[in-house]
């Protein structure tokens, strides 16, 4: 009698585990009962979309033409507060899309690192951008660009890290320094990114379940005073499309995101070449001392490596701090000018 209660009891906890384990199916952009498209889009080689939006003077007319590239929980809606005097000044054409799974662009199931550089690189190809081209990568936006600076360095004419994403595993760390900046993260952050990074497969049941805190439980506690000024200035006045980022699913956005990101890498930074040898372009880094996400030991250590990296560290500034104008008009001006 026992045993067939237990074995009900076993099936019964399977079916439960793979429900929980399973994210649900997107809802694709244009497909019956998925959201609208409402944004101009590229079609991709194999077959998936890319939205995109561009600002600034026409490319016809433009000196410069930079892709900017959103971090998590963005999307090509993205408003940066640049200053028209410099765009007219300068004459800057900007690129904003959505990458993979956010906003209008088609969920990207093979998702990688190596993807994204390709994605940016057709989407430029698509638009006729030409030969050369800037990226500007925003937060977890930046793992796009080290892997245009390892896949496609020959396309590029300047790149700019922003706050950028790091991955506590790459090896360019010494294991020291890499557990002393993990160490500092609140305990619900460590145990998120490392279940991205080892057991990918229960990321979506961890990123759901309500019995421990989760990345998105513990928010407030990565901000300091000047990023947290910052988010309520966002609140009072947000960005135009902030409902459409997750639309077709948190996983395929947000969660594809990350483990992508915190992944297994096919690649270390000490790989990646100089792609300006000749100084005809640079590469920069903008780090943040007061940005509690992004540890700027590693960001320094980073530069320290690749010496051929411009570094450049905002006393106060926060993770979120090209989201101030002089900010951003500064790292403009350093990516474009030299």
């Amino acid at each position: 009698m026992i045993a067939p209660i237990v074995v009900a009891l076993a099936v019964g906890f399977l079916g439960w585990a793979f429900q929980a384990l399973k994210p649900p199916p997107p809802k694709i952009c244009g497909s019956p009962g998925g959201p609208p498209i409402t944004s101009p889009r590229v079609k991709l080689n194999d077959g998936r979309h890319l939205a995109y939006r561009e600002a600034g003077v026409p490319k016809e007319e433009a000196k410069y033409k930079i892709i900017v590239v959103h971090g998590i929980n963005s999307s090509k809606d993205l408003s940066l507060p640049i200053p028209q005097e410099l765009i007219e000044e300068l004459k800057i054409y900007l690129l904003f899309f959505d990458r993979a799974g956010y906003g209008e662009s088609d969920p990207y199931p093979s998702r990688s690192v190596k993807s994204e550089a390709f994605d940016i690189q057709e989407l430029a190809d698509q638009l006729q951008l030409g030969s050369k081209f800037y990226v500007f990568g925003l937060s977890l936006g930046a793992y796009p660009i080290w892997s245009c600076l390892k896949y496609i360095p020959h396309r590029l004419s300047g790149a700019s890290l922003v706050a950028p994403f790091l991955n506590f595993w790459w090896p360019i760390f010494p294991a020291n320094l890499s557990r002393e900046a993990f160490r500092r993260l609140p305990s619900s952050y460590r145990r998120t990114l490392q279940i991205a990074h080892y057991t990918p497969l229960l990321f979506y049941w961890w990123m759901t379940q309500t019995w421990f805190p989760s990345l998105t439980t513990d928010e407030g506690a990565m901000f300091g005073d000047q990023d947290l000024e910052i988010v309520k200035s966002l609140l009072e006045a947000p960005s135009v499309g902030q409902e459409k980022i997750k639309q077709q699913g948190v996983y395929e956005s947000l969660h594809r995101d990350i483990l992508a990101g915190y992944g297994k890498w096919e690649f270390d930074l000490l790989d990646i070449n100089n792609p300006f040898p000749d100084n005809d372009g640079a590469v920069h880094i903008w780090q943040g001392y007061a940005d509690r996400i992004v540890p700027f030991k590693l960001t320094r250590y980073i530069s320290e490596k690749l010496p051929w990296i411009r570094y450049h560290e905002v006393p106060d500034g926060g993770h979120l701090m090209f989201f101030k104008s002089e900010t951003c008009e500064a790292i403009l001006r350093a990516l474009l000018l030299g």
